[in-house]
């Protein structure tokens, strides 16, 4: 936590696992309110954006994939880190989204299916 404010101090920005940089205007300002804002968000960046990052990751991929596999899904809505899918066949996107990124910790996908957003959860 105190090298992601100190990159961010030195720097102006703090990465992403994936290089993605994230600025944070607000590290050297005198209001002292203002600058324990701009720490919380240098530490929480970087996982917040990681998690940015293989989300979109994940979309980028699935259009492609879900073409190539012949299957009619088609993604609708992202919430957070939530893909909606209008599909008959969830598993191909379990599989591209779990594969979106190579970490050190598994990357776990979870599915639902139902009627409506509400049901599928």
């Amino acid at each position: 936590m105190e090298s992601a404010k100190q990159h961010a101090r030195d720097y102006g920005f703090v990465l992403t696992p994936f290089g993605r940089r994230c600025f944070i205007p607000q590290i050297r300002d005198k209001n002292g309110a203002m600058r324990a804002y701009a720490e919380r968000a240098a530490i929480n960046a970087p996982l917040q954006g990681g998690a940015a990052d293989i989300i979109k990751r994940a979309m980028v991929r699935l259009p492609d994939a879900l073409a190539r596999a012949g299957l009619r899904a088609r993604m609708i809505l992202q919430v957070h880190d939530e893909l909606v899918f209008e599909t008959p066949e969830a598993e191909l996107a379990r599989k591209i989204m779990s594969e979106a990124a190579v970490l050190s910790v598994p990357l776990v996908v979870e599915t639902g299916i139902g009627t409506n957003w509400a049901d599928a959860h």
